[in-house]
């Protein structure tokens, strides 16, 4: 998906035409399509939509008419999910952070491990959901080398999973500091780095850098990095949250800074509603949508201006993606 808009610069993205033959970790396919585009997070990031395989599935929603798409956002405004939601907070004695610690070191790690994996037990909605991740990530790579080399480049990877972005950084020369909020996933990134960063290299002096892996919610981070990486995770934070975390990973970063968030639009808003009534059976944090012109006010407020922009979609994953620099 692309935009035509002359205020987006576009990245050069590539989609690959066998999704079953693509790695997660940025490798790229012999066989090409050349796309113009930009990035956000995926919605099913806070939501299950695993169970939407059947009657409702992408094409359903894609078709449905201007008085079907009425009609079925009454129907979604009478559902209640933030009851679910308090449920969920009462549990684990918290809010929201404590709801997504908990999810993503409990169900939300096996399930987001096997997506940002390689393995072949996924369903098609996590198999799409994968390479949508994908090229988020490779999109990322792709803004950060076309203006030079990374070796030596310190980078910042807030919210950093399973090492999907940290990994390839490392390869690149990048020094690599990574956290997440969730023990589990940095356990997993720790592996997976120590496994590709060092596997069949005798001479350990040739290896790059091991990324520093580091428990820590966003509002922990701190120290100066050359460039700041966020990807997914905005959608966690109201935005009334989530512009003082903007203003937060702006001061730590000196000369870039990357967001992923997933767009609020009516369109994007009605798939998350469609989403919260099908859960699935593990559970799910809130998703909170973010509307662009609020997302650049925030960043306008911290002192920064907006470089590149734009959009990944596939049938269940949308980002997008902003590269801002000090104004």
């Amino acid at each position: 998906m692309a935009f035509s808009s002359p205020l987006f610069s576009p990245v050069n993205f590539t989609l690959n035409p066998n999704p079953q033959l693509h790695h997660p970790k940025c490798t790229k396919p012999n066989n090409r399509r050349s796309f113009s585009v930009c990035a956000i997070p995926p919605l099913s990031t806070a939501t299950d939509i695993s169970a939407v395989t059947g009657p409702l599935d992408g094409t359903t929603i894609a078709v449905l008419g201007g008085s079907s798409v009425a009609a079925l956002a009454a129907i979604l405004s009478l559902a209640d999910p933030e009851r679910r939601r308090q449920l969920q907070a009462e549990e684990v004695g918290g809010g929201d952070k404590e709801v997504v610690r908990e999810y993503f070191n409990n169900n939300g790690f096996q399930r987001w491990k096997k997506i940002y994996g390689d393995t072949d037990d996924v369903n098609k909605v996590q198999l799409d959901i994968r390479l949508g991740h994908s090229k988020t990530v490779e999109n990322v790579m792709k803004m950060l080398t076309e203006e030079g080399s990374l070796q030596g480049v310190t980078v910042c990877d807030a919210g950093c999973g399973t090492g999907c972005l940290s990994i390839p950084l490392a390869k690149e020369g990048a020094i690599v500091s990574a956290s997440d909020i969730s023990a589990s996933m940095v356990a997993e990134a720790q592996k997976q780095a120590q496994e590709e960063l060092f596997k069949g290299k005798d001479d350990q002096s040739l290896a790059p850098v091991m990324p520093k892996f580091e428990v820590k919610d966003l509002e922990s981070l701190d120290g100066k990095y050359d460039t700041v990486v966020c990807l997914d995770v905005m959608i966690h934070y109201p935005q009334s949250k989530a512009d003082g975390m903007i203003a937060h990973l702006a001061s730590l970063a000196e000369n870039r800074l990357i967001l992923s968030f997933a767009p609020k639009t009516f369109y994007y808003d009605l798939l998350k509603r469609i989403g919260e009534l099908f859960p699935g059976p593990s559970k799910a944090t809130r998703a909170y949508l973010h509307a662009e012109a609020d997302v650049e006010r925030a960043l306008q407020k911290a002192g920064w201006k907006i470089k590149k922009r734009g959009l990944i979609a596939t049938q269940f994953y949308f980002a997008k993606l902003i590269e801002a620099v000090p104004a």
